[in-house]
């Protein structure tokens, strides 16, 4: 379609029937008639100056014979890309010389509470005020029937509602329920898409600043607000922390009051540099009048009215002078005229991509977006966040595991993760089996050391790791760190019981009849030039018929090898040692590292998911725990993953401040609901890990109410027939009013617009 001197066009599918990847990934593959002629079209009949395109095929080192090279002819190819994803990005600069423009991930807000959440929350309130009354017992049954109810957690047992409990059990439960609600009420959500050119308004900038604000920063001497604020009352926050997520009650009800005192304080910030049109204006100035009048600066006003009065006036000027400067950057309009210096031929600015909590170098977007050496990764802050991730991930599986440690981890490593990170996914892995990374005198990391068993305090658990071909690409030098480090690990003179690396390396060896340094492999991807498993492609398109159908596609393509004795060899199938290794897995593990992105949101976690995989491996065909760690804020947690399908569920598919901000993009945004409705049905069919009562909800929500249904209808009826679609694969109730609906959606497609009004039974 044209508008003007601008061309937009529907890209031909990548890839073929069978292998949908094939072409977007394949160094060799020829791109079918379509595809090229399409491009032949743009450069030669439409005469385009620019394109904006992702081109499949070799990744590196083209020639005039490499098709990228062939097709991209010499347009200039100016690509805008999301600020959060620098690998992709990557490979569209080395596929088409793309210059990648960052723009801004969608603005964030907490995700508050709603329905039953929010009736749960106000029986807590009451509880707090009453407990020491003849009314405690009471409201701890309602609480406890209200949790059931909602299916809020099963992360641990609630008693039945009218057994009678001694105080300091009713408390315990009352916080264990309440850390949940407040774990989902704070959770970050992307409210609608964000439209480049437009930087975020004040309310949506606060939302980011209050989580770079949960980070300390000690090499400038600056302290987190929430450990400003613990220390007012005499504790450090890690500790509060700590005694939140074990349920105990006051420790859940102080970190609530440091959440919303950090928010308060923010806010009262931004709002000082606000237009009368929400928008953010002139911070310097505004910064500088601020700062120094003692109960004049805003936050201290703020924080006047409630108990943390006395917080440290020096720590928090030093903190707000960083937190304005922030948010200058945050706020700064460069995509659009980044966009056009790109379409005149002039410079863009480079600036590296990730997260823009963890990295304020990503900030302004509108930067020609660059990753970053690779060999300075793990970094030492990555090193140090991941032991707290592992040491929680390591408890969690000894209480699942009757006390026992797990003797083997299967996870995965992502490349864009680890960019944002710098390393922290790598850095776990290292941690499991005991080792540090070493840097020489310029920051590289080259080689590791082991921890002592002393140090560790606990065997070294062996590790089963699932590279992505992202992963493969970008870091050749780490993976090689990573086999060399667990060859190292098992060759240490060490007892079985203290060193499972080892303990299993000897068995394997024995089993295949190799040295210990082969059976050792436990680095594995696909084949290089080869990517994904094809599982979520299989599941997703229902091409599937049992489950050892979808488990040979897991193992025939992701159970290459790379070998760090054999430098330049590439990736070398060795299955039986991938099955072996994986056999032994009694647990396995992904990392969640933004707040855009998570589990419901794209198929690469399912389709790099390999626990339904293990229990078909292991001899006593017991399904292994399957945990995500949550690392998008300062109190990372590690989860189960049926309890984080479930948190998705609640903080974005049903969450009304979730799929209005969708509705609000309109075509688009129907196509991102109907995308993660599909998701997490895709991962009841991987997994079994998603409960009915999100299908009933999502049915009341989107189907029932019958003005909802016509808009959705209205505004993307191509999608919401896939949503009926997913609704009637999932439900077993309303069949008939599903199928009729199904139908009336197909002729507003087809272009017969005629509407019943279809009463759907509650």
């Amino acid at each position: 379609m044209n508008y003007g001197n601008v061309f937009i066009g529907v890209q031909p599918t990548f890839g073929y029937e069978g292998d949908p990847m094939r072409l977007l990934f394949s160094k060799s593959a020829s791109p079918h008639h379509g595809f090229a002629a399409y491009h032949t079209f743009v450069e030669k009949i439409f005469q385009a100056d620019a394109v904006t395109l992702f081109m499949p095929g070799k990744q590196v080192g083209m020639s005039d014979a490499c098709y990228p090279d062939s097709l991209i002819g010499n347009i200039p190819n100016i690509y805008c890309y999301a600020a959060n994803n620098p690998s992709e990005a990557t490979v569209g600069k080395r596929r088409s010389y793309a210059n990648t423009i960052s723009y801004l991930t969608p603005p964030a807000e907490n995700v508050g509470l709603y329905k039953g959440l929010k009736q749960l929350s106000e029986l807590i309130s009451s509880y707090q005020s009453l407990k020491d009354t003849g009314r405690g017992p009471q409201i701890v049954s309602s609480i406890i029937s209200t949790a059931k109810q909602l299916i809020l957690t099963r992360m641990f047992p609630l008693p039945e509602e009218r057994m009678e409990l001694p105080p300091n059990e009713r408390d315990l439960i009352v916080g264990k329920v309440y850390a949940k609600i407040m774990e989902i009420e704070s959770r970050l959500l992307p409210c609608g898409l964000h439209v480049i050119g437009e930087p975020p308004s004040a309310i949506e900038a606060v939302a980011t600043l209050v989580n770079i604000a949960s980070l300390d920063c000690p090499e400038d001497e600056i302290y987190s607000l929430p450990n400003i604020l613990a220390q007012t009352v005499g504790r450090n926050i890690e500790d509060v922390y700590r005694g939140s997520d074990k349920g105990i009650l006051a420790d859940v009800e102080l970190l609530r009051q440091i959440t919303e005192a950090s928010r308060g304080a923010i806010t009262a910030f931004v709002e000082r540099t606000t237009n009368s049109k929400g928008q953010v204006v002139d911070v310097t100035n505004k910064l500088s009048t601020m700062l120094g009048f003692g109960l004049s600066e805003p936050w201290v006003q703020h924080l006047s009215k409630t108990k943390f009065i006395r917080a440290d006036r020096e720590k928090l000027r030093t903190l707000f002078t960083f937190l304005g400067e922030c948010l200058k950057l945050i706020v700064a309009d460069n995509e659009l005229g980044s966009l056009k210096l790109a379409l005149e031929g002039s410079y863009v600015e480079p600036g590296p991509g990730g997260d823009p909590i963890h990295n304020l170098k990503v900030l302004p977007t509108g930067k020609s977006i660059h990753a970053l050496d690779p060999q300075t990764m793990p970094t030492i802050a990555a090193m140090k966040s991941a032991k707290i991730v592992v040491d929680r991930l390591l408890e969690w599986q000894k209480v699942d595991n009757g006390g026992k440690y797990p003797e083997t981890i299967a996870l995965v490593l992502w490349g864009t993760d680890n960019i944002k990170t710098n390393g922290e996914s790598l850095a776990q892995v290292l941690w499991m089996i005991g080792v540090r990374s070493v840097a020489d005198t310029f920051g590289r990391v080259n080689r590791v050391e082991p921890v002592s068993l002393e140090e560790l305090g606990r065997p070294r658990i062996d590790v089963v790791v699932n590279c992505s071909g992202v992963f493969r690409d970008l870091f050749i030098n780490q993976t090689n760190l990573l086999d060399r480090a667990v060859k190292m690990v098992a060759e240490l003179d060490e007892p079985e019981e203290m060193n499972y690396v080892r303990k299993h390396a000897q068995e394997q060896a024995q089993e295949l009849g190799v040295s210990l340094r082969e059976a050792t492999t436990r680095v594995f991807s696909n084949a290089s030039g080869s990517y994904s498993s094809n599982v979520n492609l299989a599941v997703e398109n229902a091409s599937w018929t049992d489950e050892k159908q979808l488990q040979d596609m897991y193992l025939s393509r992701k159970s290459f090898a790379f070998d760090s004795d054999a430098p330049g060899a590439g990736m070398r199938e060795q299955r039986k040692t991938f099955e072996l290794a994986l056999a032994t897995a009694d647990a396995t593990f992904q990392n969640l590292d933004s707040s855009e992105i998570s589990l419901t949101d794209v198929s690469h976690y399912f389709d790099s998911d390999p626990t339904k995989l293990v229990q078909g491996l292991r001899k006593d065909e017991r399904a292994p725990s399957s945990y995500i760690a949550d690392t998008t804020t300062a109190n990372a947690q590690v989860r189960t993953l049926s309890e984080t399908v479930r948190l998705d569920a609640r903080t974005k598919l049903l969450n009304p401040k979730w799929y209005k901000g969708m509705m609000k993009s309109g075509y688009e945004g129907v196509r991102e609901i109907e995308k993660r409705l599909t998701k997490t049905v895709v991962w009841s069919a991987k997994s079994g890990q998603v409960v009915n009562w999100v299908y009933e909800e999502a049915n009341a929500t989107f189907i029932e109410d019958e003005a909802m249904r016509k808009r959705l209808m209205d505004t993307n009826p191509n999608s919401f027939r896939k949503l009926v679609q997913t609704c009637l694969e999932a439900s077993e109730e309303n069949l008939e009013k599903l199928r009729e609906l199904y139908s009336e959606v197909e002729d507003k497609i087809e272009g017969i617009d005629r509407w019943l009004d279809i009463e759907m039974e509650s």
